[in-house]
C-alpha cells in the first residue's frame, strides 16, 4: 500500500515541477495580452500656463490649461489586421484635445495606434497614422511591455513622428508602489500645425503662406509600474513657439504654449488601483504559481522517497514458540 502511495506521489510531484517552468515560460507569454476593446481616459492639467491669444498673436497667462485624453480600442480594425499579420493585435483610436480655461479647443491631435497585444511592438499595418499623416512607428507608446526591465527603450513622440530613447533613471516608491522612473528630453523641432486649428478660417497651408513655422520642446517623465507596463502616472514641461513669418508682425517667436503638465489627482488615484489589481493577476501568471508549483513538487517528492524508504524497512521478527521462557518450578 506504501508502494503505491509513493508512486502516485511521485507523479505529481514530476506533474507540478515540470508545471512550474511551462507556466511561467510557455503559458504566461501568450496569456498575459493587452484586450482589444480596452477603453480608458485621462485627464491632465497645466496650472499656471502660458498660452497664445489667436486674437491678439499675444502670449498671455492663464490659471489652467486641461489636456483630455482617450484611448479606444477598436475591435473591428484589430481583426482586420490580425487576419493578415496571424498574431494578437491590439488597435487603440487615442485622441489628446487641449482646451482653454475657457473651454474652448486649443489643439487636438488624433492617432491610431496598432501594436502587438503581447510584446507591445508596433505593427506597421494600413491605418497608422498621427492626425490623419501615416507614420511608421518604431518603440512603444502610452504603455512599456509586461515586465518592464532597468534599462533605455525607444520612445515614440507624436509631435515629431519620430522615435528616441527615454532613460531609465531609476527605482522609486510611488503611493505604496514601486516604480521604475524614465525621462526624456526632446530637444527644440520643427513640427508641423495642426490639421484643425483654433481659430476658424485658418488653415496649416495658409499659416505656411505667411512662413511662421512652429517649435516644440518637451521634458517627459514617466513613473512605471514594473510587473504590467502601465505608468502610474506622468508629466511633461511642455513649450511650442511660433517663429518668424509675417503673422508675428515683425517678431522673432512667440510662444503659443508653456507649461509643467500633470495627471489631475483623481486620475492618479484610479489608476494606482488600477494597477494594483491587474499587478496580482500577472504575478500569479509570473511568481506565485511557478514557484507555488515547484515548492508542492518538491514537498511531494520529499513525501514519496520517505514512503518509499518505509514500504523497504525489513519487518520485525514475530516471536516463535521455541524461544518462549520455560516455566519454572519449586
Amino acid at each position: 500500500m506504501r508502494r503505491k502511495a509513493s508512486l502516485v506521489l511521485l507523479a505529481l510531484a514530476v506533474f507540478f515541477t515540470a508545471l512550474s517552468p511551462l507556466l511561467r515560460w510557455y503559458a504566461f507569454p501568450r496569456l498575459a495580452k493587452i484586450p482589444a476593446n480596452q477603453y480608458q481616459d485621462m485627464v491632465l492639467e497645466a496650472k499656471d500656463a502660458t498660452l497664445l491669444d489667436y486674437g491678439t498673436m499675444k502670449a498671455k497667462k492663464v490659471p489652467k490649461v486641461t489636456i483630455v485624453q482617450t484611448l479606444k480600442g477598436n475591435v473591428q480594425a484589430a481583426d482586420k489586421v490580425e487576419k493578415t499579420y496571424g498574431k494578437d493585435v491590439v488597435v487603440w483610436d487615442s485622441l489628446s484635445y487641449v482646451q482653454g480655461p475657457d473651454g474652448k479647443m486649443v489643439s487636438k491631435l488624433p492617432e491610431r495606434y496598432i501594436f502587438d497585444a503581447h510584446s507591445q511592438e508596433p505593427v506597421h499595418a494600413t491605418g497608422e497614422m498621427v492626425d490623419d499623416d501615416p507614420v511608421k512607428r518604431e518603440g512603444i507608446e502610452f504603455k512599456w511591455p509586461f515586465l518592464t526591465e532597468k534599462r533605455d527603450y525607444v520612445y515614440f513622440d507624436a509631435q515629431t513622428r519620430t522615435s528616441a530613447p527615454i532613460h531609465y533613471k531609476g527605482t522609486q516608491n510611488f503611493r505604496g508602489l514601486k516604480v521604475y522612473y524614465f525621462e526624456e528630453t526632446v530637444p527644440w523641432t520643427k513640427v508641423t500645425f495642426p490639421k484643425v486649428m483654433p481659430v476658424k478660417g485658418i488653415t496649416p497651408e495658409s499659416v505656411a503662406k505667411t512662413g511662421t513655422t512652429r517649435w516644440y520642446t518637451t521634458v517627459r517623465k514617466f513613473w512605471v509600474e514594473p510587473v504590467t507596463g502601465a505608468p502610474v502616472h506622468g508629466e511633461e514641461i511642455h513649450k511650442e513657439e511660433l517663429r518668424g513669418g509675417t503673422l508675428l508682425g515683425g517678431r522673432d517667436k512667440v510662444t503659443a504654449f508653456s507649461g509643467h503638465v500633470k495627471m489631475r489627482e483623481d486620475y492618479i488615484e484610479h489608476t494606482v488601483a488600477l494597477v494594483k489589481s491587474n499587478r496580482t493577476l500577472v504575478l500569479l501568471l509570473t511568481s506565485y504559481l511557478p514557484w507555488g508549483f515547484l515548492a508542492l513538487g518538491i514537498l511531494l517528492l520529499a513525501l514519496s522517497l520517505y514512503l518509499e524508504a518505509r514500504s523497504r524497512r525489513p519487518a520485525d521478527p514475530e516471536p516463535s514458540e521455541s524461544s518462549a521462557p520455560e516455566p519454572v518450578t519449586a
